[in-house]
């Protein structure tokens, strides 16, 4: 059996000259030298029975070989698959909410922003979110609470918003069902500044 050794000295001496020629068949050096690669891996895998051969380049050639044919068949099909077929749609851009979305989910942290996206991008429950990140429910709800909150500060332009105060705080609503939105200041909107001063009070004159 030959040693490791003797596998190197194959690898290092035939690898360029199988590549250059899988590559003058494919067209494609990338690809000539991936599958070469692949070749020798699978020499080596065997090279327990493969280096016992008179002359294990041969092999490692045959199976390059086949593995080239077998890819220039598959690009073939491809070829005329896509000929065949009408040029995709191009995708509509990218509204400047989504825009502003993305930007503020990469400063949620990455937990909270996964669920986040998973939750109200994908549809993904709060049961199946925990089923693929491996956490708890309860943590879940806790990535999402937070997450909302972070993304509302980072979405939510207070100082631009031309609705009035309301006199009570509503409710917080719950994470898990509360849709996300981007408020936005109206073009040429501006908020009007609170009077400091007090109205005086009207008493009546005893004098």
């Amino acid at each position: 059996m030959r040693t490791e050794a003797e596998f190197t000295d194959l690898y290092e001496k035939h690898f360029s000259e199988l590549a250059a020629q899988v590559c003058a068949y494919l067209g494609d050096a990338t690809e000539a030298q991936d599958l070469v690669q692949e070749a020798f891996l699978r020499a080596w895998q065997r090279w327990d029975k493969v280096g016992g051969y008179e002359e294990p380049v041969a092999w490692v050639r045959r199976v390059a070989w086949n593995l080239a044919t077998s890819r220039h068949r598959r690009n073939q099909v491809a070829r005329k698959f896509l000929q065949k077929s009408s040029a995709p749609e191009m995708a509509p851009a990218a509204s400047p909410d989504h825009v502003a979305l993305v930007a503020a989910l990469k400063q949620v942290p990455a937990k909270r922003r996964q669920a986040l996206v998973m939750h109200y991008m994908a549809d993904m429950t709060v049961n199946a979110i925990a089923a693929a990140t491996g956490a708890k429910e309860g943590t879940v709800k806790s990535w999402l609470h937070r997450g909302r909150k972070e993304l509302a500060a980072l979405l939510t332009d207070t100082a631009a918003d031309p609705r009035p105060a309301k006199a009570a705080k509503a409710p917080e609503a719950d994470p898990d069902t509360m849709p996300i939105r981007i408020k936005r200041a109206l073009p040429g909107s501006q908020r009007t500044p609170r009077s400091t001063t007090r109205r005086a009070s009207v008493k009546e004159d005893r004098s």
